[in-house]
């Protein structure tokens, strides 16, 4: 037999039988061990399906021998194997970090039950971008939501129970919306395969069934993804999860929600039922618009630094709709960069948060002053990071920007240029708080004798932060997978 015709099957499984197994084993080093090893197999099959997808193009696996659009698919074309490298990357670096976080923040006979919610949730995600299925791109969707409830409510403050009930309640809302419209395509086509589905559907745009179904996807899979306003799940979900929870989720959750409203789009109705049956350009635009002014604005006025970067999350949500709604190879490059960029940045930026807690004992405004005299390295993290939200030159953030820049400058659309580099002011304005209280205030007296992170956490959180800075110069992995993936979202590429 030979493993690597199985390996799109193996991203998914490795992880998914390691969760049961975790919990059988009842101890938390064993758990541990066992999916770490589960984590960094899939990162490396990820990188593999990368190499062959460009080599040799789209990677069509059929579960079982049942030929699509019979059988379930796993599809892995330019775009899914850049997805799938980067949500098993973060996961890998996130894990071996989240041993030492936990230790803190999560009981110690809870541990084995994060472990396998972990991998629940990789799982689940990893699924969700693989399948060729929408059905099952459904499930999975669920399969990582659940595992995310848990794992925010894991949290010792009874205010993440709290959190993790409003996101349940959203998400199951989110849900039911993404099934009733994915029940609403086979009702109208009798074909759940994805492909088979943009094949049938393109002489049916006019039909009013799929343009409910294409509405009912676009709010069900809008609550996953925070898009603005719907967005109220996300701040005390982030705020409140444990540190390593905080940084996996802000780094592979809403993106993974992304890479379905993409797929869903543009490989399954298509650009003439999106964007010329319905008004969704303008109305994407109004939307994107909003979340990056009004969650900027917001963040601001917060006192508490993980709330203050999740609603930078929500403004930053914004850039990739944004993107989207240029229905351009430029705008769609320019979203499809972002997720990589921000997901590295927001990954990092929460592990050095994570860091802070451990040192300082919390990351409100007054409980971190001084943190850039007791912390240097660590708060010199959050700070590049920071200029990365910003968009300053040589750091990932910059790229992202620039590219929605150039596809504004394609649609002649110079007072979007403007809009674009005011909000990036407002990113300004919250950096400045942090930078604020870390380096132009004393420590409190009770924390003066703070230390430096141990290596356990500063290793895996400046990972990512030399992520941030590397992706800022060398953009030939995060533009050149980008592009490729868009040109073929339009039907532009082979």
């Amino acid at each position: 037999m030979n493993v690597t015709e199985h390996l799109p099957i193996l991203q998914v499984v490795l992880p998914l039988a390691s969760a049961p197994l975790a919990v059988l084993l009842r101890d938390r080093l064993a758990a541990f061990v066992l999916v770490l090893a589960a984590t960094w197999a899939a990162f490396a099959i990820s990188v593999l399906l990368w190499l062959q997808v460009g080599e040799s193009g789209l990677i069509s696996y059929a579960i079982g021998s049942w030929p699509p659009p019979w059988g379930i698919e796993y599809r892995v074309d330019a775009l899914a194997s850049l997805v799938l490298m980067l949500v098993s990357g973060i996961a890998a670096v996130v894990l071996p970090y989240s041993r030492a976080s936990i230790e803190r923040e999560i009981r110690p006979d809870k541990h084995y039950l994060f472990y396998a919610m972990f991998a629940l949730c990789l799982s689940g995600l990893l699924g969700i971008t693989v399948t060729g299925d929408a059905f099952n791109l459904f499930v999975f969707l669920e399969i990582s939501s659940l595992s995310s409830y848990a794992m925010i409510a894991l949290g010792k403050d009874r205010r993440s129970l709290v959190a993790a009930y409003q996101y349940l309640i959203m998400g199951t809302i989110g849900a039911t919306f993404i099934v009733i419209g994915v029940g609403l395509l086979y009702i109208k086509t009798g074909t759940l395969n994805l492909a088979d589905l943009g094949v049938r559907l393109q002489a049916m745009t006019s039909h009013r069934p799929v343009l409910a179904a294409l509405a009912f996807l676009t709010v069900g899979i809008s609550l996953k993804l925070a898009m603005f306003p719907l967005h109220q799940w996300l701040p005390n979900a982030y705020a409140y999860a444990p540190s390593a929870v905080s940084a996996f989720l802000a780094a592979t959750a809403t993106k993974v929600s992304v890479y379905a409203l993409l797929r869903f789009y543009f490989s399954v109705f298509g650009e003439t039922a999106v964007f010329q049956r319905l008004p969704m350009e303008d109305l994407m635009l109004v939307l994107a618009l909003a979340g990056m002014f009004v969650a900027s604005t917001v963040a601001i006025f917060q006192d508490n630094l993980k709330r203050l970067f999740a609603y930078s999350s929500v403004a930053q949500i914004g850039y990739s709709v944004l993107g989207i709604s240029f229905d351009s190879v430029t705008g769609l490059t320019a979203t499809i960069v972002h997720l990589v960029n921000h997901a590295v940045t927001k990954g990092g930026l929460f592990l050095l948060l994570g860091a802070v807690i451990a040192g300082m004992g919390g990351v409100t405004l007054a409980r971190v002053q001084g943190v850039g005299r007791v912390m240097p390295l660590t708060s010199f993290g959050i700070v590049i990071c920071g200029l990365s939200l910003i968009g300053v030159p040589g750091t990932a953030g910059f790229v992202s920007k620039w590219y929605l820049i150039l596809a504004a400058l394609e649609k002649g659309q110079w007072w979007l240029v403007f809009l674009i580099v005011l909000s990036s002011l407002l990113a300004v304005a919250y950096v400045w708080r942090f930078v604020e209280v870390a380096y132009f205030h004393a420590p409190r007296a009770d924390l003066a004798g703070a230390r430096e992170a141990p290596l356990a956490l500063a290793l895996p959180a400046w990972t990512l932060v030399a992520a941030t800075l590397w992706f800022g110069v060398d953009t030939s992995l995060t533009v050149g997978s980008a592009s490729r993936a868009a040109g073929q979202l339009l039907g532009i590429a082979p």
